[in-house]
């Protein structure tokens, strides 16, 4: 199989993993510990964002605590719980095993912190038996977090390849924003909310049963669109 894509670059949270749940429940503890209350659509307005954004929606909380401290307990509550479980999304590891098996190099992209970002990159890279992503770009290695295509800017050039050659998968609307105005290809697969057409090419229920001759149809209905 030939295919015109150089590279996968993959978001984390919602996309190889179901990790919200993680965070919701991480976020309605650290609030309901000061006295406040943190519904699940206040939780899901934060999807994707970077956790400085989601730390000062913490603090409007009513979260006496400053925005590193926050971060850090609740990255600390989610890596807790990943390192009991992964709960992988279907056909994750097998797309990116695909890819590795193809040749192709991948990064993971994330607005999590390294540490757990690392725990994650190690769980995928045990499971397929071999390094699963050439880089890791962490929400602490930017400056901008999602919607910004920085990271996405940045795992490329890591890579070494032309972003707009790349393909990326997303499941939220900053992170979908973030990877299509950086100019890969972008698949969206929404989980816990919703993505505008805007922000995707394509638009996938899962990796399950995907295969890279998927990605190349949908690298073709780009070029055909214009």
């Amino acid at each position: 199989m030939t295919t015109r894509i150089n590279a996968g670059l993959f978001d984390m949270d919602g996309t190889l993993i179901d990790s919200e749940p993680f965070w919701l429940e991480a976020e309605m503890a650290l609030v309901a510990s000061f006295g406040g209350e943190w519904t699940h659509e206040q939780g899901l307005t934060l999807v994707g964002s970077g956790l400085w954004d989601s730390a000062t929606a913490i603090q409007h909380a009513g979260v006496d605590l400053d925005q590193a401290e926050i971060i850090d307990r609740l990255s600390a509550s989610v890596r807790s719980r990943l390192e009991q479980q992964i709960p992988w999304r279907p056909g994750a590891r097998e797309m990116i095993s695909q890819m590795l098996e193809h040749g192709l190099p991948t990064a993971l992209v994330t607005m999590s912190y390294r540490k757990n970002a690392l725990t994650v990159a190690r769980a995928m890279s045990a499971e397929l038996g071999r390094e699963a992503f050439g880089f890791v770009i962490a929400g602490d290695d930017v400056e901008q977090p999602k919607p910004n295509p920085e990271a996405y800017l940045r795992a490329a050039e890591a890579l070494g390849v032309d972003v707009n050659q790349s393909v990326a998968f997303e499941d939220s609307v900053f992170g979908a924003a973030a990877a299509y105005s950086s100019g890969a290809l972008t698949i969206g697969i929404p989980l816990h909310i919703d993505i505008p057409d805007t922000y995707v090419h394509s638009r996938w229920d899962s990796m399950e049963h995907k295969t890279l001759d998927d990605i190349e149809r949908e690298w073709q209905r780009r070029e055909d669109a214009g």
